[in-house]
C-alpha cells in the first residue's frame, strides 16, 4: 500500500471554501480502483491548513492517480488558493488500509 500524508497551507479568505475547491477531486479520487481512502481534514492549529491523508492499493494504482484527469485539474485549480507549496510524506506501507489499534479500546 501506499500512504501519502499532505498538508495544504490555504490562503486565508479561501480556507472556508476549501472543502468546495477540492470536491470533485475527492469524489473522482475515492472512485478510482486503487483508491482505499482519501480523508480531508482541518487542523486543529492552524485554521487555514488542510491534511490529506490517502492510499493506494499499490504503486500502479498511484500512478493511475497522478495520471488521471481529476489530478490534473487539481492541481491546475488549487494554485490560486494555496499560500504555499503543500508538504508531503509518501511512503510505501504493509497492510491493505486501518487497522485496529491494539492499545486502546472502548470500555
Amino acid at each position: 500500500m501506499i500512504f501519502i500524508a499532505v498538508k495544504f497551507p490555504v490562503l486565508p479568505d479561501r480556507s472556508d471554501e476549501w472543502l468546495s475547491l477540492v470536491a470533485d477531486f475527492t469524489t473522482a479520487t475515492r472512485a478510482e480502483p486503487g483508491n482505499i481512502f482519501f480523508e480531508w481534514s482541518r487542523s486543529v492549529e492552524d485554521p487555514h491548513e488542510y491534511v490529506l491523508l490517502e492510499a493506494f492499493k499499490d504503486q500502479d494504482a498511484g500512478v493511475a492517480h497522478v495520471n488521471s484527469d481529476h489530478f490534473k485539474a487539481a492541481m491546475e485549480s488549487m494554485p490560486v488558493a494555496i499560500s504555499a507549496i503543500p508538504k508531503i510524506v509518501n511512503v510505501q506501507a504493509d497492510g491493505e488500509g486501518w487497522g485496529a489499534m491494539a492499545e486502546l479500546q472502548p470500555r
